[in-house]
């Protein structure tokens, strides 16, 4: 009988190797969120440089922060104010857990569905990237977006003036919404890894 070893390590036949070469297809995408994470770098960078400038007296800045954040008022600003720093804030705090979340993607994606990475070892190797697989990775990603829902709302309610309640409430639904959605993968996820060990390793007692 032929060893397992050797038959797992036999060259693939012609199709399937084709097929499973095609995850290579996805480098590109991997390639253009790092280019989306530089864009967001630069974002980030040039909101500080206006928010640095604002608070050294910069009319232009703070004109330029105030149009950023869609921030409206009867009275005119002229000096940066506890309210603008707090949504310029939250807005760099939104940028960053984006950030977070393109580095999730990426890394896990890439790791998970294209190649290993091989940082075994490796002193910077992310911690949830040891245990890193697709139900992991639909987790960790729908908690992040549950994150940067919670800041979006933050800002929203402390710039509830220039919203119309109706856009509130939606705002406020669809936040619920991602929250229970995030439930119910957690909950799927743990009821497969349960099935899956009641299956491999009998019914535990």
């Amino acid at each position: 009988m032929q060893d397992p070893v050797k038959r797992a390590r036999s060259p693939l036949r012609p199709l399937p190797n084709l097929i499973f070469a095609s995850r290579w297809l996805q480098l590109p995408l991997y390639l253009g969120l790092i280019v989306a994470q530089g864009v967001y770098v630069v974002h980030f960078l040039v909101e500080l440089l206006h928010l640095v400038e604002a608070a050294f007296g910069s009319s232009a800045a703070l004109e330029k922060l105030i149009t950023s954040i869609g921030y409206k008022t009867t009275v005119p600003i002229t000096t940066l104010n506890e309210t603008v720093i707090m949504l310029v804030v939250l807005a760099l705090i939104d940028v960053v857990m984006i950030s977070n979340l393109l580095i999730m993607v990426i890394v896990g994606g890439y790791e998970t569905f294209v190649s290993r990475m091989n940082l075994e070892g490796h002193r910077d190797q992310p911690e949830w990237l040891s245990h890193v697989n697709a139900s992991v990775l639909k987790v960790k990603l729908a908690m992040s977006i549950i994150g940067i829902s919670s800041i979006h709302l933050l800002k929203t309610f402390i710039n509830a003036d220039n919203y119309t309640e109706k856009v509130l409430i939606a705002q406020t639904v669809i936040h619920i919404a991602f929250l229970l959605s995030a439930m119910a993968i957690a909950y799927t996820d743990r009821l497969m890894s349960d099935t899956g060990r009641v299956n491999g390793h009998g019914k535990p007692h």
